[in-house]
């Protein structure tokens, strides 16, 4: 890796939580951070930009990434669907000097700690339930009923990790969420 000794802040939840939010409002309140783009095997959604949401890469190329040691972190979130962290992106931003974020699957944000136990954190974005859960998903509108079911039942199992995480923050209402983020954040990072 980079020569630089940057930071990493694992953003890590069930889908729905509001993880992205928070990252977002965190990049704009901490400008030394910025944001690690994962790679995935999905088609894009409406409105979702190759290297700027995700790198879309087909499945053959994600596999193909695999058995190369590309990955800091990969994981099959769904059947068929991966997720991961390339080793380029952090290089990436750690040589721009930069602190990095990442917003990642639950087992993700546990594998990359693992990786760099003492230069990153681990905050894990819990729901109010797992039925408000299922409501925020249903409002979005953006998966079919077979897809939500996915993240409803993947949401359950996610939520049985959330004692691993170093800092736990239940996202009830968004703005107390944003500023309990911060705080830990501006903590971890030494901006007071």
């Amino acid at each position: 890796m980079s020569q630089f000794s940057g930071k990493l802040v694992i953003v890590a939840g069930p889908s729905g939580t509001g993880k992205t939010t928070i990252v977002r409002h965190l990049l704009v309140v901490f400008p030394r951070l910025a944001f690690s783009i994962s790679a995935c095997s999905r088609p894009a959604r409406k409105n979702e930009i190759d290297g700027e949401d995700y790198y879309f890469l087909s499945k053959e190329q994600f596999r193909e990434k695999i058995d190369k040691g590309e990955f800091l972190e990969w994981e099959e979130v769904y059947p068929g669907s991966y997720y991961g962290t390339l080793k380029t992106e952090v290089e990436r931003l750690w040589k721009a000097g930069r602190h990095v974020i990442f917003d990642i699957d639950v087992k993700g944000a546990l594998n990359l700690k693992k990786y760099f136990p003492k230069e990153s954190i681990t905050i894990f974005i819990e729901p109010p339930s797992v039925k408000a859960l299922e409501q925020r998903l249903r409002d979005r509108n953006t998966e079919t009923p077979e897809i939500l079911e996915q993240r409803v039942n993947k949401a359950k199992e996610e939520l049985m990790y959330v004692d691993k995480f170093e800092k736990v923050v239940q996202n009830i209402e968004l703005q107390k969420a944003l500023l309990d983020t911060e705080t830990i954040v501006r903590n971890f990072l030494g901006d007071n």
